[in-house]
């Protein structure tokens, strides 16, 4: 795969953005939250897709935390979406956030989508993090679901990823990357496999971007600066996926919605 380096955020003199996504999975921040934070802030995003946020007990402190040592604020999410949350960079401009909560399967976990629409430079983005459920018949419907949310935004152009607790080959994992562009798929960058980090064999974190949207590359970040092979392994049970994309500058029209 390729080692260069991805490119830095930056608005272009046509107004298109280009940014760098993050999506990871932190398990509650149960682990070493400096290392956490450490992979975080190495990575520089723009946005930062999270699951497991903390979802209980001084879930919105917990949280808040781990923004402020990233240098990063906190956008939507947390336990008011059942895990799921966003994180941005100062560089993003705000337009409206919303919490979804999907139907609850009795016996399963609650699921649920952080959403956003926001601005970089020119350009306008929905984005959306998920965490898909362990039924395999609850996950392909939940697929469908977050393919109708992302066309339901009233953005021309979005960003979805998350913790699909499948790999490639399954049918919602399938579903998803048929309507968007894989970003790994895409564009490979770093290494592909996010479970475990001590032995990652499995890609079943993935980024998702609408068509129009260019993939200047998609990874799991090898080398990070200031980050050590033992910070990826205690800061949770994912390892992170890093995106570069060059997102359009916003048309008239879609500037009027």
């Amino acid at each position: 795969m390729a080692s260069e380096p991805l490119p830095n955020s930056r608005t272009e003199p046509d107004g298109s953005a280009v940014i760098r996504v993050l999506s990871y999975n932190i398990r509650s921040m149960r682990d070493d939250t400096a290392a956490l934070a450490r992979v975080v802030s190495a990575c520089a995003p723009d946005l930062v897709l999270i699951q497991e946020a903390p979802r209980f007990f001084r879930w919105r402190k917990k949280l808040a935390r781990l923004a402020r040592a990233a240098d990063l604020v906190i956008l939507s999410g947390g336990g008011s979406a059942a895990g799921p949350a966003l994180l941005c960079s100062l560089r993003a401009t705000v337009e409206r956030t919303e919490d979804v909560l999907l139907p609850l399967t009795p016996g399963l976990h609650r699921r649920g989508f952080a959403t956003a629409v926001v601005r970089l430079g020119g350009a306008r983005l929905g984005v959306l993090s998920c965490h898909l459920s362990l039924s395999s018949d609850e996950r392909y419907e939940q697929g469908g679901m977050l393919l109708d949310r992302l066309a339901g935004m009233g953005v021309e152009h979005a960003v979805a990823g998350g913790d699909l607790n499948e790999r490639p080959d399954g049918r919602t994992f399938r579903r998803l990357a048929g309507a968007l562009t894989d970003c790994w798929a895409a564009k490979p960058w770093g290494s592909e496999n996010t479970s475990t980090p001590a032995d990652p064999q499995q890609r079943i974190d993935a980024l998702f971007a609408t068509p129009g949207i260019e993939v200047l590359g998609c990874g799991v970040p090898l080398g990070l600066p200031g980050v050590s092979e033992e910070d990826l392994r205690a800061a949770t049970d994912h390892l992170p996926v890093l995106a570069a994309l060059r997102v359009p500058a916003s048309r008239r029209g879609d500037e009027a919605r």
